[in-house]
């Protein structure tokens, strides 16, 4: 690995721009936050209303202290029915079959510990499923459980993420879950009653990778251009029953915690490649081509470098190609710029060329979720990442000049540094809370461990509002009653549940019931769009331009992204005060003309389809 002070240099010198000086990296004074709203704020927590009644639960009743409780579930939004209403999915997590005294030598009541590892009694303990959850969308915000009406079948794994994309090109979207064991991929097919089903296709699928595997975050985008969306699934570490340290916690006075990563060696992710293209009948539709396309495995001298987290698929770049950017715990984050031809797959990873895979001191960070926005105006992506206590998060601000690719450590010039470093955060999305045009954040925490130190296992959610000036303002307090709450917080979606033009979130919390907050409103105007490639193909790494009120908006639609969490894929746009969309234009995936669109005004969602000029109205659907 470089040596960490040519990084130190290179950061200091890019951080405020060519010519410019160095932002200066001490903690600026927190800002003062805007006063609650006399209404209800941002949001309404509408899920005693809603029909969604479900806890993600991970075992920790068993006092096994297994670093796989720490991680969370997370919430995937999926029109599975094809009713214009987006769908909820929500992962159960797991438990243990048997409680410590059972399956550990005990003495005084305690597991006795030689070599660093508790000694087993017996066969370990079993790691079992909670089952899964699957909630219809009937319209006004209001849910039906449908998981055995639908034929779910149950993933028999303690389960994390999801991630949605139409793998065969039928119209459909389909379902991976990840989780301690295998990746389980789920094909949406009629089920025989007039209805719809998800039904487990993973034997012979080629997702099927025998051995040791932890999933975590997951994407799907067509990385090669053949219009068949790959597969990118983080793992997170070589943890099991038979690599079980016995770690303290935090303070001399807690004998006995949650192991810290750093514990535990990297697991190698995995991109499975789209066989779709070529694909003869009854044949495997995903290859496993991780290391013929360049994935970074960690190397024995570093093998704790990659624990994925997070991961989102944007075009970074603007060569028409999603890129993949991944969130590593406790080591540098992957930046791996897309190389692919028809037929093959090849990334290069940049992340740390690039000044976008550690802090501003060169220092790598416990990263956990991601998304990527133009936040500034530019018409790029930059990339934001939420981090662990006694960090702060990182907005890495896409700074490309004629044609080179690099990124500004934007975190203290962004203000955000203001949030100080007592939040784990998780869950995130670029969001426009207001409907101005420009996009805000919403950050979940809650932490990892069950003695904290500086924070507490509860933390309160964080909105950052946009400013128009490359500037974020805390703006919480105006959330309403959800934000004044702490939270065990993890998976975050975001999307229009409702199809009002405004956008909701499902929020997945640790051991406590998930949350569903309806925005509630602001007066400001907007328009959705919902992109259409040619033949059902993957709209990952479309850019488009929104034109209103003398502004540019740039939206881009991204695979995977915030955590263990799957989002509304429909570019919807704020507008603010403008009354008219004065021009739209696309640039699909895999390059091409721009293709300017024209029908669509505001206060509605459009169909924009591949090569026709006008945007079709979409039925309301709720």
């Amino acid at each position: 690995m470089p040596s960490r002070r040519p990084f130190v240099l290179l950061a200091a010198l890019l951080a405020a721009g060519c010519g410019g000086s160095a932002a200066p990296q001490t903690t600026p004074e927190k800002l003062p936050a805007e006063e609650p709203p006399a209404g209800p704020g941002y949001f309404e927590d509408v899920t005693a209303a809603s029909g969604i009644d479900f806890a993600y639960r991970n075992g920790e009743e068993a006092d096994h202290y297994a670093i796989l409780e720490s991680l969370g579930g997370g919430a995937a939004l999926i029109d599975y029915d094809g009713d214009g209403r987006l769908d909820v999915f929500l992962p159960g997590g797991g438990h243990f079959g048997k409680a410590v005294g059972e399956s550990f030598e005990m003495k005084d009541g305690r597991p006795v510990v030689r070599g660093g590892r508790y000694v087993p009694s017996g066969p370990p303990p079993a790691i079992r499923p909670h089952p899964c959850r699957l909630y219809r969308n009937l319209g006004g915000m209001k849910f039906r459980d449908v998981t055995a009406e639908a034929g779910f079948a149950q993933p028999d794994l303690y389960t994390h993420g999801e991630a949605v994309g139409d793998y065969d090109r039928d119209g459909w979207p389909d379902l991976v879950v990840t989780g301690y064991g295998r990746v389980v991929l789920y094909h949406n097919e009629p089920d025989g009653k007039g209805g719809r089903t998800l039904k487990d296709v993973t034997a012979g699928s080629g997702v099927d990778t025998p051995g040791h595997f932890w999933g975590t975050s997951a994407a799907f985008g067509d990385l090669d251009g053949d219009g068949f969306p790959e597969l990118y699934v983080c793992q997170y570490a070589n943890w099991s029953w038979e690599n079980n340290p016995a770690c303290s916690g935090y303070t001399t006075k807690v004998d006995r915690d949650v192991c810290p990563p750093k514990q535990f060696d990297a697991a190698p992710h995995r991109l499975y490649r789209n066989l779709g293209a070529a694909r003869t009948d009854g044949g495997p539709w995903f290859e496993d081509v991780s290391a013929a396309a360049g994935l970074r495995h960690p190397p024995r001298a570093d093998k704790d470098y990659g624990k994925g987290l997070g991961v989102l698929m944007v075009d970074a770049d603007g060569d028409g190609k999603p890129d993949v950017y991944v969130a590593n715990d406790t080591s540098g984050n992957f930046l791996y710029l897309n190389r692919s031809t028809p037929g093959k797959l090849a990334l290069e990873e940049k992340g740390f060329d690039l000044l976008c895979s550690r802090d501003a001191s060169g220092t790598m960070t416990g990263s956990m979720g991601v998304d990527a926005a133009d936040f500034d105006g530019s018409g790029r992506p930059s990339i934001w990442v939420t981090n662990y206590e006694g960090e702060l998060h990182a907005l890495y601000r896409n700074a490309m000049r004629n044609g080179r690719l690099y990124f500004q450590y934007h975190t203290q010039h962004g203000k955000i540094a203001a949030l100080g470093q007592n939040y784990v955060g998780f869950g995130t999305a670029f969001v426009d809370l207001d409907q101005d045009g420009w996009e805000d954040l919403f950050v979940l925490n809650g932490h990892v461990i069950r003695h904290s130190l500086k924070a507490g296992l509860r933390q309160k959610p964080v909105l950052l509002r946009n400013n128009g000036d490359a500037t974020f303002a805390e703006v919480s307090g105006r959330g309403g009653p959800f934000f004044r709450d702490a939270h065990r917080g993890r998976g975050l979606a975001v999307g229009d549940l409702d199809n009002d033009g405004r956008p909701d979130a499902v929020v997945a919390r640790l051991n406590d019931p998930a949350r569903v907050l309806h925005h509630a409103g602001t007066g400001a105007n907007w328009v959705g769009l919902d992109l259409r490639p040619a033949g059902h193909a993957s709209p990952v790494g479309a850019k488009v331009t929104v034109e209103a009120g003398g502004r540019k908006r740039v939206r881009f639609v991204k695979g995977g992204g915030s955590y263990l969490s799957a989002g509304d894929t429909r570019v919807l746009v704020g507008l603010g005060a403008a009354d008219k969309v004065d021009a739209v234009t696309v640039e699909w995936p895999g390059g091409g003309p721009p293709q300017a669109v024209t029908g669509a005004a505001p206060g509605r969602y459009w169909r924009v389809e591949q090569g026709r000029a006008e945007a079709a109205p979409v039925p309301p659907g709720a």
